[in-house]
């Protein structure tokens, strides 16, 4: 039961350290280094390439050559608001969403 009493009055009497400013920095620096890191490879580079994608769809003309999600190369009969009506062959023409071209080549 000594024991026990013991061990109560030791905690119970340990008073915190407040930590001083400069230590919280340094234990976040890892943090934002990371989190820099992060941003400079893997977010600016999805993002200039999403609107490098997207300047290529509103410049599509008639006459180009896109290629769609799905495979399909195709070449733009008629433009619509969002959507594209693509000639696949003499005879075949397909309406296709703008979003779902993948890349334009441009003729």
């Amino acid at each position: 039961m000594a024991d026990v009493l013991y061990a109560q009055t030791t905690t119970a009497s340990a008073v915190p350290v407040a930590s001083s400013p400069m230590s919280m920095i340094t234990s976040f620096a890892p943090f934002i280094v990371i989190m820099g890191l992060f941003y400079f490879l893997m977010i600016r580079p999805q993002s200039a390439e999403r609107k490098k994608k997207e300047e290529a769809l509103t410049a599509i003309q008639r006459g180009d050559r896109v290629l769609t999600r799905g495979g399909i190369y195709g070449t733009v009969a008629d433009i619509k608001e969002n959507i594209l009506v693509l000639k696949v062959s003499e005879n075949a023409k397909i309406e296709v969403e703008k979003s779902y071209v993948e890349s334009v080549i441009k003729s």
